[in-house]
């Protein structure tokens, strides 16, 4: 059963202990994958995908052949299916495409251009999650922000399953999106070999996507090679609601959350205990009722809290300690409470906007940071896949005018080359004159 803490009384570890530090066990399993597909390269891979997948492949490349297939035959045995995948790729894109950056000049002042200039990586590595559930929003999430980016080739990679195929949604939704090129690859195996290339899987310059804690900490463990998103650690929803809200959606959408891992976290905090013990016990009726019970099961009783306060001010006091990955504000007036929220991920706003509905279908995007780290990190967006790039120029005279507090600016960090590098310039004038 979920636990019940009072807030005022709660010690702040509590609350807050969501460690994603891998165990040494994993770090030496990551270590020896990582070397392994360096060392083999395709061969390795495919050795992977029979060990950890239970897959026999002849080849790690999603054929184009494939990929066709997988599309037609889900277009022929659900098509409806196929219409929201292409409304939900629409709303995606258009909620990204109002993240693009424009480039920009400064030359108001005489003989001086600096600017700022935007540049999309070249190649992004697309980690999409297999194993207990296939998601084809992962695709459309991750895709989409690097093609509105303008990324010139995006390579994706996702486990196959035990006859060796993708899952046909996952493919759908790498047709919608536009995806380059796709490999039957998972785990630490499939980011070793995004991060240094295989004979078959080129090296990529960023990889982003969720995965488990062997992809997270090989994420982790091949940054520097290659940029990253972000280390994501177990799926958290936080419900903030008030004593009005209807306790059987409160539970529903907590479960939402919990049905994803054993170790998802989800939280309720509210000003109401007519409301804590409500929806304690409405767990308790919904849980039974689902196909994943066991994990919603286990996420709930070791990792569930549901947090009372005395007022909404000191529960929006809790949510900014916890930085959730998803904050659902559940009161009549969510926009009033909008600008007081200072740590999430993503933000649900009303009663009636479950955590589902972005992670599916409104257009933000549902990659986030979890763990705590919404107090510095953002969600998965444009910016992910571009770089920006400074300009200076000056002219000579701009630059004489100026020269002498370079110098006496780099003088006094005690670097007298870059002094010089600027006053050589002038050395001929001072002697003539």
């Amino acid at each position: 059963m979920i636990r019940l803490y009072d807030f005022d009384e709660v010690k702040p570890e509590e609350i807050l202990n969501r460690d994603i530090r891998a165990e040494a066990d994993v770090e030496a399993t990551v270590d020896a994958i990582i070397a392994d597909v360096r060392a083999r390269g395709d061969a390795a891979l495919l050795d992977y995908a029979a060990k950890f997948d239970h897959a026999q492949l002849d080849s790690v490349q999603v054929t184009q052949a494939e990929i066709d297939e997988a599309f037609a035959e889900l277009e022929a045995s659900d098509p409806e299916f196929i219409t929201t995948l292409k409304m939900a790729a629409a709303n995606i894109r258009h909620f990204h495409e109002q993240q693009l950056h424009k480039n920009f000049v400064l030359n108001d002042r005489p003989g001086m251009v600096l600017g700022q200039k935007y540049t999309p990586i070249q190649r992004a590595g697309v980690y999409v999650p297999g194993g207990t559930a296939a998601y084809p929003s992962t695709v459309l999430m991750d895709v989409i922000p690097a093609k509105v980016a303008g990324v010139q080739q995006i390579v994706m990679t996702t486990p196959a399953g035990r006859d060796g195929k993708v899952n046909a949604g996952i493919l759908a939704a790498a047709v919608i999106a536009g995806i380059d090129c796709i490999f039957k690859t998972g785990g630490a195996q499939a980011v070793a070999a995004l991060a240094y290339g295989t004979e078959s899987v080129p090296a990529v310059d960023k990889i982003v996507g969720p995965g488990n804690i062997y992809v997270a900490t090989a994420k982790r463990k091949v940054f520097g090679k290659v940029g990253i998103d972000m280390i994501a650690g177990p799926s958290e929803i936080l419900v903030l609601a008030d004593g009005s809200c209807n306790p059987a959606w409160v539970a529903a959408d907590l479960l939402s959350q919990a049905e994803h891992d054993k170790l998802a976290t989800p939280v309720l905090v509210t000003d109401s205990w007519d409301l804590a013990k409500a929806v304690q016990a409405e767990l308790e009726v919904q849980i039974p009722q689902l196909p994943r019970a066991a994990i919603a099961r286990a996420s709930v009783d070791s990792n569930g809290k549901i947090i009372v306060t005395n007022d909404m001010k000191k529960a929006i006091d809790a949510v900014n300690i916890i930085a959730p990955e998803h904050l659902e504000i559940c009161v009549d007036d969510p926009f009033a409470v909008l600008n007081d929220i200072q740590n999430a991920g993503s933000i649900f706003l009303g009663k009636n906007v479950p955590e589902a509905l972005g992670d599916y279908f409104a257009g933000p995007n549902h990659t986030l940071p979890t763990s705590g780290t919404a107090r510095f990190s953002s969600p998965l967006g444009v910016d992910d896949f571009v770089k920006k790039s400074s300009f200076i120029y000056y002219t000579r005279e701009a630059l004489g005018e100026v020269q002498a507090r370079i110098a006496n600016f780099a003088e006094h960090e005690g670097l007298h080359a870059h002094a010089k590098s600027v006053t050589i310039r002038f050395e001929d004038e001072q002697k003539g004159e």
